[in-house]
């Protein structure tokens, strides 16, 4: 990992610092309650019925997707790329799975059920999951059109045409999968509604690493790598955690 190539900022006073971070606090403030104001208009978006009858192989034998809200009235789904002949799932899906298992039990108090999906066998999905440690409910979608409908897979005949439909606009994507978040909600009837979806940077909803690292002074420290999210790795591939040296500044080198 590379030093962060930037200027130390000015060494104040406690005072000094104190009115800066008063008027950081004040924006702080603004974008908490612009967050606020995007909830709740998030939450009054219309609902799409989804009618399309979609079963997903599960440990416990193929579901429908009412089936995989375990009972509650929401479900969130993590769009996981693992496509079909692949080795392994995406390291960056993994690095948002990697979050799920603190959230689960918090989640469903509030009537939420998280899942992931893939188009992976579920065989593969099983072996992968072994390896990575994780508990959280994860099925397939395999020979289903699931992810191609909620905009996360795409043909090869669309990606021939050198754009395909992501993040609702059309643009040029280099891979056959991408990440997204979907949310459905369940009536009383058992009837299931799409709500909301989201894609692209949308998704580190789900990385609370990245909320953490946004508050320090080096920040994510991406600006050096050759994209975002290049440093990341599934979570038994890193190195050992660097260590700085006595009396390294930020800018030093490794």
């Amino acid at each position: 990992m590379n030093a962060p190539a930037h200027d130390t900022p000015a060494i104040v006073s406690r005072d000094a610092w104190r009115t800066a971070r008063l008027a950081l606090l004040a924006r702080e403030k603004e974008l908490t309650r612009l967050h606020d104001r995007i909830a709740r208009e998030r939450r009054a978006l219309p609902w799409v019925r989804v009618d399309t009858p979609y079963a997903f192989d599960t440990p416990h034998g193929m579901r429908t997707l009412a089936e995989l809200f375990d009972g509650r009235r929401q479900l969130m789904v993590q769009h996981f790329m693992f496509a079909p002949g692949w080795e392994q799932g995406c390291k960056s899906c993994s690095f948002m799975a990697d979050h799920h298992a603190g959230a689960q039990l918090h989640l469903a108090q509030r009537d939420l059920t998280l899942i992931a999906v893939s188009r992976a066998p579920l065989a593969d999905i099983e072996a992968f999951r072994q390896r990575m440690g994780w508990t959280f409910p994860w099925v397939s979608s395999h020979g289903t059109s699931f992810n191609h409908d909620f905009g996360v897979n795409f043909t090869r005949e669309e990606m021939s045409r050198g754009a395909v439909d992501y993040n609702y606009t059309r643009q040029p994507f280099p891979h056959e999968e991408a990440p997204g978040i979907s949310v459905f909600v369940r009536d009383d009837a058992g009837q299931v509604f799409h709500t909301y979806s989201r894609y692209g940077r949308g998704v580190e909803a789900m990385m609370h690493t990245y909320a953490l690292l946004d508050l320090t002074p080096h920040g994510r420290n991406e600006d050096a790598e050759d994209y975002p999210m290049a440093w990341v790795r599934h979570h038994d591939r890193y190195d050992a955690a660097p260590v700085a040296t006595a009396g390294a500044c930020c800018s030093a080198k490794p």
